[in-house]
């Protein structure tokens, strides 16, 4: 049944069938999540500063804190210039394409930042300095691998730890329905592991976010 698997529940399910050509554009379960998700943040924002005041209430300052808290690691990870990049989106991280589309996307514009901000003296990147000469040989092809798998480390980090918390919850609410009464046990653990994936939850997030901000720092200063 598809109810003991606990992997049913990052089954994409088309909701309202869209085809447009041989593409496929369905509006599915995982894009609902996400539309919800910037209705209520985007609503959350424009409720709690539509009176913005010299002295903050309650939902104001909230507000503020946040935005405060994102513009202060941008400014001490990425340095000067990177408060231009704050990304303006939010997503539903258990799917990995979803990771990866938002780790190409981090990938592709550092890229081109940098490039277009130095030039050739981009590839510099690429180049350690103060190493001898003899060694760059080895040095600068780890290099350009290293920087060409940046978007995979980022997209699997955070997909596999979502993937592996809900997977867990889901496990254990097995067992609560399957044992009756004695599932009081499973229960209680289900409930100390929700919390416990939203403690991860949120470090994942800072953690993209504080790699995106030190990849940013390399195009902008090419450290």
């Amino acid at each position: 049944m598809a109810t003991e698997n606990p992997l049913h529940q990052f089954t994409i399910e088309r909701l309202i069938p869209i085809h447009i050509g041989g593409v496929d554009a369905s509006f599915t379960n995982a894009a609902l999540v996400m539309t919800i998700a910037v209705v209520l943040i985007t609503a959350f924002v424009v409720v709690s500063t539509r009176r913005a005041a010299l002295v903050p209430g309650r939902w104001q300052s909230v507000s503020e804190m946040l935005y405060e808290f994102v513009a202060d690691m941008v400014d001490k990870n990425a340095g000067h210039g990177g408060e231009a990049y704050i990304p303006y989106s939010y997503t539903f991280t258990s799917q990995i394409i979803v990771t990866f589309a938002l780790a190409l996307t981090v990938f592709i514009g550092v890229t081109l930042i940098g490039i277009a901000l130095h030039g050739v003296r981009f590839l510099t990147l690429f180049v350690p300095a103060g190493v001898p000469k003899v060694l760059l040989l080895l040095l600068v092809p780890i290099e350009v691998l290293s920087y060409f798998i940046r978007p995979f480390t980022l997209a699997i980090r955070l997909f596999a730890n979502m993937m592996a918390g809900h997977t867990m919850l889901a496990i254990f609410a097995t067992f609560v329905t399957a044992l009756g009464i004695a599932g009081i046990l499973p229960l209680a653990v289900d409930v100390a592991l929700i919390w416990l994936e939203l403690l991860v939850a949120v470090l994942q997030a800072y953690v993209f976010a504080i790699l995106t901000c030190l990849y940013l720092a390399d195009a902008l200063h090419l450290h």
